[in-house]
Formats: C-alpha cells, structure tokens, sequence
C-alpha cells in the first residue's frame, strides 16, 4: 500500500506513531537482525544454508509453522559465531531501534546458542556489554538484558544459561527467561532454574500460552513466579486466568503479527488482544523477531490501534504501558513516561 493510498487520519497516526518515544519489552537479539546484517553474516559464513542475498531472505522468512520458524530461527543462530558477529549484531540492532524511538529495550539473548558454538561465555558477554554501553552513549538507546532458556535445548541448556546469569552476571542483565517451543516443553520442569535465577534478584519473564493452551500461562505463574508472560496468547480461553493476570497486574508482551507468522493466531482480526484489554489486563506491545516477521515496533503499533481502535492518546497510553512494566528504575520510568506525556501534549 502506497503512502498516498492511506487515509489521512491513518498516515497521521503512523507519524505519531514513529515521533513517540517507546520502551519494547518482547524482542529477541538474532531475531532482531535486519535482513542487511543476516546477509553480511551469511556471507561471512558460506558454510550455512541462510541465503547471503537480502531479497531473498523475504522467502526464507516465510514459514509454514511455528516448528519451521523454530527451524529458520536457529538456522541464522548458527550464524553468531565469533564475539565480533555477537557485537556487530548488538550494536546493528540498537541502531534499528534508536531510528525508531525506542528509547529503552528489554532484548532477549540466549547466551547458551552462542556458547555451546564456541564462543566462550566472558567474551560473550563482553561482546554485548560493549555494544550497550555503545549504544546508550552514541544513539541514546538503553538496553537491558533477558537471558532465556531456549527450552527446545532441554535441561542442559537451563542449567548454562543459570550459571552464566547468576555466576557472571552482566551489568545490563535484569531478567530470567524461557523461549522456544512450548508444545513438549513442559514449563514446571524449568522451576529449579527459575528459583536460582529469582533468589539472584533477577525477574521472571517466561514465554507461555503462545501455542498452548491456559494451563502453560498457569504453570509460569505458579511453577516459575512469571512477573510478566511472553504472548500469552491464550489466556483468553480462561477467565479465571484473565481475572487473575488483571487483579494482579501482570503485564502480557503482545507480539500481534508475530502470532500471525507463526500460525499462533489465523488472522489479525480474530487477534485476542481486544478481550485481554476488555478484560483489564496490562497489554504492551512488542515486534517478537521484527525482520523475521516483516514488521517493527512501529508497525505493531499501529496494528494494535486499529484492532482495538484506538488514536494518538490511545497509542501514547499503550506506550506508557510499556514503561509501567518494564524493569526500569523508578526514576528512569518517570523520565520515559514524563516524555511520552511532552511529546503528546506537543502533537494534539
């Protein structure tokens, strides 16, 4: 759809939308990797099977399922290979952001992809450490950490990523998390992980209910003390649960077209979030694997004010949903909430 084909009120909502500072709580780091640097990693790489062309990288993101998404994710994976792809992937990934107004991002690393390929965990780390403090000082964007268990890797992967969180622990790092498949990867199995990882001050912020039913959203909140759900996709199947995330202010990260990629949700229309938000529950907006999914956080907001139709103040409190939720500082929350306030204020 051409600019000049879209209603006025919409092309003036999209403006609003890119100006408005944003905090993104639901975005992974080799998932972020824009089409551009997956092909400079390819073609650093020969040896994989990731085309090294960004054209046709539009074909290869294409998936039938969610288990070929898996299959494609862990493919470019394979690309992060030395402590350099680690830092030019990081830093690559701010700047996409910054150009968005992401003031403050929440990205999710699965240390254990890159250290089971030969990266050693210290250079890892500093690896990521180097590219943030970079980043906050030349494009303004603050990053913080997640480190997540990609749960297709089963036990041994739970068991890396909790010692490097807890035993190394980056300066950037604020939470625990749980990625990957759900359907075969039962969430109670993680809880020993989870509890070291919460003892050590980190957050828990798990994955459930994106292709499973309520019951995995329950098994995170009670088995892994989830302080906020990735997807959570289901819990519109059980009002109890609904009730509950309300009642007890737990935030769901909502990742609308990455449902739809993945086949978690059949059209955008039939997208659940109307009835979480009708249900009072604390809804951000987040992009998931932005280049992946041909979107960007931009794009999702606009998404989501237009199911649940919503204009600029609508758009600016989702916004501010994000800042409530995240794990920033309080006086850093009032700061990115105090912009967000500015910035619409200067607009209406």
């Amino acid at each position: 759809m051409t600019t000049s084909s879209v209603p006025a009120g919409d092309q003036d909502l999209a403006a609003f939308i890119a100006g408005l500072p944003k905090a993104e709580l639901h975005v992974h780091h080799v998932g972020s990797a824009s089409p551009r640097i997956v092909a400079e990693l390819a073609a650093r790489h020969p040896d994989s099977k990731v085309p090294a062309d960004p054209e046709v990288l539009a074909d290869y993101f294409t998936f039938r399922d969610f288990a070929h998404f898996i299959e494609v994710y862990l493919s470019v994976v394979d690309l992060i290979r030395t402590p350099e792809d680690v830092r030019l992937l990081t830093y690559e990934v701010a700047r996409d952001m910054a150009r968005q107004n992401i003031r403050y991002a929440e990205l999710t690393i699965t240390p254990y992809s890159s250290v089971r390929r030969g990266i050693p965990a210290e250079a890892f780390l500093e690896a990521i450490e180097d590219a943030r403090k970079a980043a906050e000082a030349e494009l303004g964007t603050v990053l913080r950490w997640c480190f997540d268990i990609p749960g297709e890797a089963g036990l041994e992967s739970a068991a890396v990523t909790c010692d490097i969180a807890v035993d190394q622990a980056p300066e950037g790092l604020v939470s625990f998390g749980l990625g990957g498949p759900e359907i075969g990867v039962p969430r109670p199995q993680f809880k020993p992980y989870f509890d070291r990882a919460r003892a050590a001050g980190l957050h828990s912020v798990p994955h459930a209910g994106e292709t499973t039913g309520p019951q995995t959203i329950w098994d995170a909140l009670t088995e892994l003390g989830a302080e906020r759900i990735g997807h959570g996709t289901s819990a519109v199947q059980d009002p109890r649960l609904l009730a509950h995330l309300a009642e007890h202010r737990i935030p769901l990260e909502v990742c609308p077209t990455s449902n739809i990629a993945t086949r978690a949700v059949a059209t955008l229309d039939e997208h659940p979030v109307k009835e979480m938000v009708a249900a009072g529950v604390l809804v951000t907006v987040n992009s998931d694997d932005p280049p992946m999914f041909g979107t960007d956080l931009n794009t999702e907001y606009a998404v989501t004010a237009r199911l649940l139709g919503l204009d600029a103040a609508g758009v600016a409190a989702l916004a501010k949903n994000a800042v409530t939720a995240s794990f920033l500082d309080e006086a850093g929350k009032s700061r990115l909430a105090a912009e967000i306030d500015a910035y619409t204020a200067a607009r209406s």
